[in-house]
């Protein structure tokens, strides 16, 4: 099962553009590592978006296209990372003092997951071409977007 688990999270993360290095080196991290590191990435992209939203979605925060600039490249970079090789075997559970949300349909349906991730790396790409013209109105729309994206793997695959 775990051989058969392993062949598949590698061709798709290969079909989605990843490196066999980076596959190998995602596996090559305990479980509870791989948590920890998606985890983080997640809440650091979590943490771009809100600096966003602050600035063009709710305007508590003066507009600086600079700044929201910045984050949306934070969060692309991030999103075209290669994080789904960090979805490895034993990381559909919780693994030391990581906690995982992922429910175990997500291991159960990669191809699925897959258009979900390269959904959300579409959008973020968007909104970093979005944000480089500095339009509020099209920063926003993307923003909605790639929120949408975030939406629709939460709502299939994260633990409430």
């Amino acid at each position: 099962m775990k051989t058969a688990f392993s062949r598949t999270l590698c061709a798709l993360a290969l079909g989605a553009g990843l490196s066999a290095g980076l596959v190998a080196q995602a596996q090559s991290l305990s479980a509870e590592d791989q948590i920890k590191f998606r985890k983080a990435g997640y809440s650091f992209m979590s943490w771009n978006m809100g600096k966003i939203k602050a600035q063009v979605i709710d305007g508590s925060v003066a507009f600086d296209p600079a700044q929201v600039e910045a984050a949306a490249q934070a969060i692309a970079g991030i999103a075209n990372s290669g994080m789904g090789a960090l979805f490895g075997p034993g990381t559909d559970q919780d693994a030391g003092e990581q906690r995982t949300r992922a429910r175990p349909e997500l291991f159960q349906n990669f191809p699925d997951v897959a258009t979900l991730g390269n959904n959300m790396n579409r959008a973020a790409d968007n909104l970093l071409e979005q944000a480089k013209t500095g339009d509020q109105a099209k920063i926003r729309a993307a923003f909605g977007e790639l929120g949408q994206t975030c939406k629709a793997c939460h709502d299939k695959y994260r633990a409430r």
